[in-house]
C-alpha cells in the first residue's frame, strides 16, 4: 500500500490554511448561497448570467475547501525550534542568506514545505533542488545546485531561525 505523502508546514502555514478553510466554510459559502437565492428569484435560470456565475463561484469554493481539507489531513507541522537546535546548520523553516558565487549577488530564501513555497515572496520548497542542497548545510559552506543553466554555487552567508 502506498505511503501517504505528508505535507510539511510551518506553524504559520498551518494557521493560514486553517483560517482560509474557516473563511470559506463560514463566510463565503453563505455569500454564494445568498447570490444563488437572489439569482433564482429573477426567474428563468437557463439564461441567467448571475445564476451561472454564482454556481461557478460555488464550484470554485467547494473545490478549494476539498483541497484544503486534503492538505490539512496530511499536514505535519515541523517546529523550527525543535527541528534543529543549532543556528549553524540549515533546517526546515530557516531563512538563509546566500551569495551566488558567480554573479556575486545575495539572495534570501526561507525553506518551507511544497504547499507553502512561493518563490515571489522568497519561500522555497524543501523538495526543490536548492532546498535539498541547503538542508544540513553550515554557515560559511558552499553548496552546488543543479539547474537548467548548469551548476550554480551558493555560499551560505547566514542562517536565521524564524
Amino acid at each position: 500500500m502506498a505511503e501517504i505523502k505528508k505535507n510539511l508546514l510551518t506553524r504559520e502555514g498551518l494557521k493560514k490554511y486553517e483560517d482560509e478553510l474557516q473563511e470559506l466554510k463560514v463566510v463565503r459559502r453563505k455569500e454564494v448561497s445568498q447570490k444563488l437565492k437572489e439569482a433564482r428569484a429573477q426567474g428563468d435560470l437557463s439564461e441567467n448570467a448571475e445564476y451561472d456565475a454564482a454556481k461557478e463561484e460555488q464550484r470554485d469554493i467547494e473545490a478549494r475547501i476539498f483541497e484544503l481539507e486534503q492538505l490539512l489531513k496530511t499536514a505535519e507541522v515541523v517546529d523550527v525550534d525543535t527541528e534543529n537546535a543549532s543556528d549553524k546548520v540549515v533546517a526546515f523553516g530557516h531563512t538563509v542568506k546566500l551569495l551566488d558565487k558567480e554573479l556575486k549577488q545575495e539572495r534570501i530564501v526561507t525553506i518551507k514545505g511544497a504547499s507553502e513555497a512561493d518563490s515571489i515572496s522568497g519561500s522555497i520548497s524543501n523538495e526543490s533542488p536548492l532546498g535539498k542542497a541547503l538542508i544540513g548545510a553550515k554557515k560559511g559552506e558552499t553548496i552546488s545546485v543543479e539547474a537548467p543553466v548548469g551548476v550554480i554555487k551558493y555560499k551560505v552567508v547566514d542562517i536565521i531561525k524564524q
